[in-house]
């Protein structure tokens, strides 16, 4: 049986999450990508009675899992996008993963803009 990079990333994203309750339903993380390196994680839980929880990943723990999907997705010397975000509902197993590849401030959360970027980020997936 091949391994599956996707499956793997999230595996490692949930196993190593930080900050999030029990009950979470769904997740939505972004991993910064700094010179073509993981540089942070950063993102949301969202519970089923609508509690919505930060969350991140320590970047040590989930590189390998990273760099593993990172080249099954692009070719080695390619440019590598300045973040991705993933998306996952823990009921369904849906997951789905957008990439910025040049704005490395999409998905940025300031305080003026972290409940929209809550709302922005959480996953409406199946």
């Amino acid at each position: 049986m091949t391994a599956d990079p996707t499956a793997d990333l999230i595996r490692a994203l949930v196993t190593h999450m930080q900050g999030a309750p029990d009950d979470w339903k769904s997740l939505a993380m972004v991993i910064s990508l700094g010179g073509g390196r993981l540089s942070e994680t950063s993102g949301y839980a969202y519970s089923p009675d609508g509690t919505v929880s930060a969350i991140a990943s320590r970047p040590s723990q989930i590189k390998p899992a990273v760099d593993a999907y990172l080249a099954d997705r692009y070719p080695e010397g390619a440019a590598l996008p300045a973040k991705f975000l993933v998306q996952f509902d823990r009921d369904t197993k849906a997951y789905e993963i957008t990439f910025e590849d040049t704005d490395p401030m999409r998905w940025k959360v300031t305080p003026d803009t972290f409940e929209a970027v809550q709302q922005e980020l959480k996953p409406t997936l199946g």
